[in-house]
């Protein structure tokens, strides 16, 4: 249960998936973002005002999540917090643009999460997929010294095809050759023939860009290693976690970009404060690092209604997109008038080595990914 909400009040409306598969990857950002609120309200609140928030349940469901968005508006929300995914947090998202008011997607990873395919005040807390292949490829090439790579691609969601794009465009960039292609489905039990091709070239690849996510993804790494392919296989964010990794027992050499570590060696103690803030509220770590832009997307919408010193819309727009490297827990970020993404960010390597997960570096890519490759 929430406090009434007062008339001076900052009411921040979650819009968000309290129910249906969304709700795996809803909840635990909502959680961080409220965390930080509960932050802001113990140092004084914003604008010299209390943060409530009202929330409404878009059930994984798109009709929904459009009535869902309309509630909160009802409740007075002053800012809209919708779903980790463009298809189910953007009907919500519409409805907050209609109003002229700030949404943010908890963590969505496609380009249409924002201007793009919502409008003006529209932005996401998170980094987009295709930052994420281009920081495996050039970290592949520059510190595994990686000459050759092979995509695989899993055609079932927009966010894999983002990874690839990434990777596609900064493997060769970073002096790499892409030496084959293939694709296959989530759902897909077997991956036989595309290993089968693998395995025909003259040499293993030195790394495979698997762009996948769970169970599909741990499916096709125990398929590879199964069958003797031992490059070194690379993924993006989505298959963060150890919860998987039972799948395919003693994995080694498996790398992928985070935000930040869940695994408690992140080498900023601010990302290890957050992991036990996230635990003594809910009793558990964060499984994933999904977790982390809820976070950092009320601290920057914060910052920059400070410094607008409203929550209107078009103003609280205008101080997001001058933000240029703004400091946060998990590295710095920016906006700019035509892309409310991080089309470049800071990231930790995890490498999963005799199946534990660590970090190994972190890396950010050495230009943003450009605006004509996201929106390929």
């Amino acid at each position: 249960m929430t406090a009434p909400v007062l008339a001076d009040d900052i009411t921040v409306g979650f819009a968000i998936a309290k129910s249906g598969w969304m709700e795996a990857y809803d909840t635990p950002a909502a959680t961080a973002a409220k965390i930080r609120i509960e932050e802001i309200n113990a140092n004084g609140g914003l604008l010299g005002k209390q943060i409530k928030w009202v929330e409404a349940d878009t059930k994984t469901d798109r009709a929904q999540s459009a009535k869902a968005g309309l509630q909160v508006l009802d409740e007075g929300a002053d800012m809209m917090v919708v779903s980790c995914d463009y298809d189910f947090g953007a009907p919500a998202a519409l409805a907050a643009e209609a109003e002229g008011k700030n949404s943010f997607f908890l963590c969505a990873e496609d380009v249409k999460a924002g201007i793009q395919g919502v409008g003006p005040n529209s932005f996401s807390g998170s980094v987009l997929a295709a930052v994420q292949g281009a920081t495996m490829a050039e970290w592949a090439k520059s510190v595994r010294e990686a000459q050759t790579g092979y995509v695989l691609l899993d055609t079932t969601i927009e966010y894999n095809k983002g990874i690839c794009s990434g990777f596609d465009w900064m493997f060769p960039k970073a002096g790499g050759e892409i030496v084959g292609r293939d694709t296959f489905k989530n759902s897909d039990a077997s991956i036989a023939s595309q290993i089968s091709r693998i395995k025909a070239l003259p040499e293993q690849p030195d790394v495979i860009m698997l762009c996948s996510y769970i169970p599909g993804a741990a499916a096709a790494v125990r398929q590879l290693r199964a069958a003797g392919v031992n490059s070194l296989i690379l993924n993006g964010s989505a298959v963060d976690g150890s919860y998987w990794l039972d799948a395919v027992p003693d994995l080694s050499g498996f790398v992928l970009p985070v935000q930040g570590s869940i695994y408690g060696d992140d080498p900023r103690n601010d990302v290890e404060n957050f992991n036990k803030a996230y635990e003594a509220a809910t009793g558990a770590r964060p499984a994933s690092q999904y977790a982390y832009p809820g976070y950092i997307l009320i601290d920057l919408w914060a910052k920059a209604v400070e410094r607008a010193g409203s929550v209107e819309g078009t103003a609280v727009t205008a101080e997001l997109e001058k933000m240029k490297g703004e400091t946060t827990a998990f590295g710095p970020r920016s906006f700019s008038d035509k892309l409310h993404h991080q089309n470049r960010a800071t990231m930790q390597i995890i490498e999963v080595s005799n199946a534990t997960p660590s970090v190994v570096g972190e890396w950010t890519i050495s230009e943003p990914v450009p605006l004509g490759v996201l929106l390929k």
